[in-house]
């Protein structure tokens, strides 16, 4: 997806913005619209909000939910993520999102 790309047209917030607040800790939709006022207006963004919420790495088509399950598994760095879901194997522009998810387990 295209970082400059406008998700939420009311309040003219990027998927690089939500990708950010991710990178600060949103996880889940409430975080998202606290953190940038995305789909606060007149909310018909909240889906696409949702799946960029699920995904952590584009290039391999890694979750959230697979992230953070290796990290529960014992996966402790970017590396040892990386070996185990292939996120930031290719391109490496979620490592910093990865980072975040270990370092708040979630």
């Amino acid at each position: 997806m295209a970082g400059d790309r406008i998700i939420c047209h009311c309040k003219n917030v990027s998927y690089i913005d939500i990708r950010k607040a991710m990178i600060k800790g949103a996880r889940t939709l409430e975080e998202v619209k606290e953190m940038t006022g995305a789909a606060t207006g007149c909310g018909r963004c909240a889906g696409a909000i949702e799946e960029i919420l699920a995904s952590v790495c584009g290039c391999h088509n890694v979750s959230l939910a697979d992230v953070v399950a290796a990290v529960n598994n014992g996966c402790d760095t970017v590396d040892k993520v990386t070996e185990a879901t292939k996120a930031g194997a290719a391109c490496g522009r979620c490592k910093a999102l990865v980072q975040n998810v270990i370092d708040i387990k979630r």
